[in-house]
């Protein structure tokens, strides 16, 4: 096992109460649960925090509140908070991804049909 440090640091009593909130419903001990956070924050970061752009636009009021419904039936579901950045981002990758799949399947059979 590394070696470990105490790590002390003055947070809002908001901030304290939802970490707290959070670690509890993990079921992790304090240490665990920080831990995992400052890893997750820094392996995160090194991939996709060095180069952000905003993406913003404005949506219908009753897309925004179905988008608050699932999000809060997720939390109920799975006992995890799912952000509507993170869900929004979740739903443009998996339709990219399916795009561009599509896009190398069109490649590749018109690549087949110039052979043929």
């Amino acid at each position: 096992m590394e070696p470990q440090k105490n790590l002390c640091a003055m947070i809002p009593l908001s901030l304290h109460a939802r970490v707290r909130e959070e670690q509890e419903r993990s079921g992790q001990s304090l240490s665990v649960y920080i831990t995992q956070l400052l890893t997750d924050h820094y392996q995160k970061g090194d991939k996709t925090m060095e180069f952000t752009k905003t993406l913003a636009f404005q949506i219908p009021e009753e897309l925004f509140n179905r988008i608050k419904d699932h999000l809060e039936r997720e939390k109920q579901r799975t006992g995890r908070k799912l952000s509507q950045k993170d869900f929004v981002i979740g739903l443009i990758e998996r339709a990219l991804e399916a795009a561009e799949q599509q896009a190398e399947e069109d490649q590749e059979e018109e690549d087949h049909a110039d052979v043929g």
